[in-house]
């Protein structure tokens, strides 16, 4: 299955949205919620400083993608779930008075025969509008969501988001940049990745790639192998072959200044795994580094246990069992292939990002220091 990609490796849209005709309250709420493959999450948060504090939050496994790869349409009971979620968000967004949000729908609506079937259904049953974003913007948002986890030494930036359907990544230089300033510049792609002229130096978009291959898509394709070990070097194996016409991928990268973020269910589960966390706790595993070599012995770990042994591991959660091998070789191909011993782990993604671009683009965002 080959990876889509634009014709022109920056072909985003300008602006999430269009700024505002007038300066939004700063005390004002922003939410955000994200439609994937696999789960159901929101974030309602208020600004502060250059950042956000989140007020409400919702996470729930809807399992949206059910059964897609092999009839190409979301199933009456994977919709009848997600509903149920989205019922949820309403009460909370409605109990907070929000005004200002942006809910958006990834790689199983993109690809469902049904999807936009799917979305007037949602608004029919629960008043609410979902969007179906395209992966270019998908890809650009999990980038800005990570700006605070950028290190000043960065020169050249790799971010991936291992969603449940698709897989984005995108290769930053940042050499050009002031040091200082390189977490602010990640920031200033919420308007685009080739953005209008600035008084800033800008961080330079090498490549960027969707990869139709996440952790629930990948997992359907080898459902028919039943040694443990033998899918998981298989899907490792395949999704590495997708990545063959990624730009930055064949030519020789420098280690020093070299910097992966990586955003996802999987590499907070394997950093929840490696920290031997029982109950998840978001302050320890956000931005933590770990080798290469961490994150092999946690995958060993996890194929020793077997798939019995991985359903009653306190560290994985009930939600996560069935996918982690998936997701797992997908981060063993990716750090096998790049020229780097560490992997920044960043519990945030889509939504994260919505909430700074709609932030940033009204203006309520102090420009200051993360």
């Amino acid at each position: 299955m080959a990876p889509r990609r634009p014709r022109g490796a920056g072909a985003f849209p300008r602006a999430v949205e269009p700024p505002a005709p007038v300066k939004p309250d700063p005390a004002a709420l922003y939410a955000a919620l994200d439609l994937g493959t696999n789960s159901c999450r929101m974030l309602i948060a208020q600004p502060k400083g250059s950042q956000f504090h989140v007020v409400d939050s919702f996470s729930k496994s809807v399992q949206l993608g059910a059964g897609l790869e092999a009839s190409g349409r979301l199933s009456r009971q994977s919709m009848a779930r997600t509903v149920q979620a989205m019922h949820i968000c309403r009460k909370k967004i409605e109990k907070h008075g929000v005004k200002r949000m942006r809910l958006v729908a990834t790689e199983a609506c993109r690809r469902a025969k049904n999807g936009n079937d799917f979305m007037k259904m949602v608004t029919r049953e629960t008043g609410m509008t979902l969007t179906i974003i395209e992966p270019e913007e998908e890809a650009r948002l999990a980038v800005v969501s990570c700006a605070p986890l950028v290190s000043t030494k960065t020169e050249q930036l790799l971010v991936v988001d291992i969603g449940g359907g698709s897989t984005e990544l995108v290769w930053i230089d940042l050499s050009s940049v002031p040091a200082l300033e390189r977490p602010r510049a990640i920031m200033r792609l919420h308007a685009g990745f080739h953005p209008a002229e600035s008084p800033f130096a800008a961080a330079k978009v090498v490549d960027w790639i969707s990869v139709p291959l996440g952790v629930a898509t990948l997992k359907d394709q080898f459902r028919d192998v039943e040694d443990d070990a033998a899918r998981f070097a298989l899907m490792s194996w395949f999704f590495e072959e997708n990545l063959a016409d990624f730009s930055p991928y064949a030519a020789e990268q420098a280690r020093e200044g070299f910097q992966i973020i990586g955003t996802s269910g999987t590499i907070t589960t394997v950093a929840a795994s490696f920290l031997g966390l029982k109950r998840y706790d978001r302050n320890k595993v956000d931005g933590l580094r770990m080798t290469s070599d961490q994150i092999d012995r946690v995958i060993r770990e996890y194929l020793l246990l077997g798939p019995e042994g991985r359903r009653t591991d306190p560290r994985i959660g009930r939600d996560r069992h069935s996918l982690i091998m998936s997701g797992a070789a997908i981060l063993q191909a990716l750090m096998r292939v790049w020229p780097t011993d560490r992997l920044s782990v960043a519990d945030r993604g889509l939504r994260e990002g919505l909430l700074y671009a709609q932030m940033s683009a009204d203006g309520v965002l102090e420009d200051g220091p993360f």
